[in-house]
């Protein structure tokens, strides 16, 4: 069973299967959009709530196709978020590019409320800024979207063998950084 997911969500999930969308629809929505949307913020999409709800106006018209209950929702789910988030970042592509913000030009003396608000909301955006685009999105789906590795080799179309080791590798680049910011602070 899944351990992330209510129990009382499974059972709707599958009593219900073949017979009700509605009621699957539900189900599947209490249990993944919260997770649809911290994958996909996490990811750096601008607007993860309205990317979460195209996530789920996709995934309505297939539950009459879906196989493999709760857990197959969530393997569909993720994958259209996925290629929604990179449908995302196309379209970002083809944007004109804006001017960068310069701070010599700035004469403000004080800090700004933004400033001091990027400050405290750094996070855990600000440590998968430093990793590579593969690492940054095997963290995203293993840990915040908690898919299995399975799940996430049919997503990133790679062997579960070559997830395991980005994993690895990604989390022991993130722990390197880690320690670097913490003893660059102790100085």
């Amino acid at each position: 069973m899944l351990s992330t997911l209510a129990q009382e969500e499974i059972d709707i999930f599958e009593s219900a299967a073949g017979t009700d969308p509605a009621v699957l629809f539900g189900a599947a929505y209490r249990s993944f959009a919260g997770p649809v949307q911290g994958y996909l913020k996490a990811r750096g999409v601008d607007d993860p709530e309205a990317v979460t709800q195209d996530v789920f106006l996709a995934f309505y018209p297939k539950i009459s196709e879906l196989t493999g209950g709760l857990q197959g929702a969530k393997s569909l789910l993720f994958s259209i978020a996925h290629a929604r988030m990179v449908d995302y970042y196309r379209r970002l592509e083809r944007r004109p590019q804006l001017s960068p913000y310069d701070p010599h030009q700035d004469a403000r003396t004080t800090p700004s409320a933004e400033d001091h608000a990027v400050e405290l909301t750094g996070g855990a955006v600000a440590l998968l800024d430093g990793l590579s685009e593969e690492h940054q999105e095997v963290l995203a789906l293993r840990v915040v979207a908690d898919l299995s590795i399975d799940q996430v080799a049919q997503i990133m179309g790679k062997s579960p063998g070559a997830i395991k080791q980005l994993q690895r590798r990604a989390l022991h680049n993130l722990k390197a950084q880690t320690l670097q910011r913490n003893q660059a602070n102790h100085e």
